[in-house]
């Protein structure tokens, strides 16, 4: 799972430099953090969906779950402020490439009809995001042991100061975009 940090360095830094005419390799972008999020909105109804969701998650990344909490009450959703609504994961340095890697390589082409990721789901200022529909498309998520399809929000942060040098950089390192 070194492959993506030393093609970073081998091949998307200069690729980079070269594109955007960075006078320094300090001003070549770089993937800072990947955060997976899972969301949950029946942990009132099934208290034990959030215990098998951080299951899952420690699964797919290798690092613990933290568990969110709502930040305020919302009466229609019948959601109490400080109430448990998901879990997530912040990768950084070699678990981040590593998800990285796998998550590019062995679970995208894994999803049905896949024809690439969306061109246009960055937020102006580098950063990408991406949901998953189901959990299964990850090889670590046995079938059997599953008690409900999860989707999980992806979210890639980069140093990049535009759209357009994000996905330079996340397409350098194997993302799938749409053509």
């Amino acid at each position: 799972m070194e492959k993506l940090k030393e093609q970073y360095q081998k091949e998307v830094i200069p690729a980079l430099m070269k594109k955007f005419n960075y006078k320094s390799i300090m001003e070549v972008p770089k993937l800072e953090k990947i955060v997976i999020n899972i969301g949950l909105g029946d942990t009132r109804e099934n208290p034990k969906a959030l215990e098998n969701a951080m299951n899952d998650l420690s699964l797919i990344t290798g690092q613990k779950p933290i568990i969110t909490k709502a930040k305020k009450s919302i009466a229609a959703f019948k959601l109490r402020e400080g109430a448990n609504v998901g879990c997530k994961v912040t990768l950084r340095s070699e678990k981040m490439y590593e998800f990285a890697y796998k998550l590019f390589n062995v679970a995208m082409p894994r999803i049905r009809d896949f024809r690439g990721v969306s061109n246009t789901a960055f937020d102006g200022k580098g950063n990408y995001s991406m949901g998953i529909k189901e959990q299964l498309i990850f090889p670590e998520i046995e079938y059997d042991k599953i008690d409900k399809l999860r989707g999980m929000d992806i979210i890639f942060v980069t140093t990049a100061k535009s759209n357009e040098e994000a996905k330079e950089l996340l397409a350098l390192l194997g993302m799938p975009f749409r053509s």
